[in-house]
């Protein structure tokens, strides 16, 4: 999962486990590694604000979805701060949806309390037409 450059920071450590466990549709680990007065931000859409209404939208994820992947291809740290470009991976039963996505987290006190992803609309709509177009021939 994780592409860096081989100094990987605390920060970067926190980030990771986190993507990870979105991969094992774990909310609950998900979310002991927010901060209480985590925000999220899944630009375009209104930011959730504490750990409630993003754990909300996490077990969302994990109920509704049948996988998740995080494909790192850069992360990198500076300070509190880390930047993730990466290709998410989203299933929901045989549609399989893969768009690229900017994430900028920044880590307190061990935890995330700043989520922001940045994602093309066009990218997003794209990656669903083909999904839905391949899933009746999935296994």
């Amino acid at each position: 999962m994780g592409v860096t450059d081989g100094n990987v920071t605390a920060e970067i450590e926190v980030v990771e486990r986190f993507l990870a466990a979105l991969e094992h549709l774990d909310a609950e680990t998900a979310i002991d590694l927010l901060h209480p007065d985590v925000t999220y931000r899944n630009v375009p859409f209104p930011a959730a604000r504490g750990v409630d209404a993003v754990a909300t939208q996490l077990r969302g994820l994990a109920r509704f979805c049948s996988g998740f992947e995080a494909i790192n291809h850069n992360v990198a740290s500076n300070g509190s701060v880390v930047l993730t470009e990466r290709t998410d991976v989203i299933e929901v039963g045989r549609v399989r949806m893969a768009f690229w996505v900017c994430g900028t987290f920044e880590v307190r006190d061990g935890r995330i309390v700043v989520w922001c992803d940045r994602f093309d609309m066009v990218d997003i709509t794209r990656a669903m037409v083909w999904g839905l177009l391949r899933a009746p021939f999935s296994r």
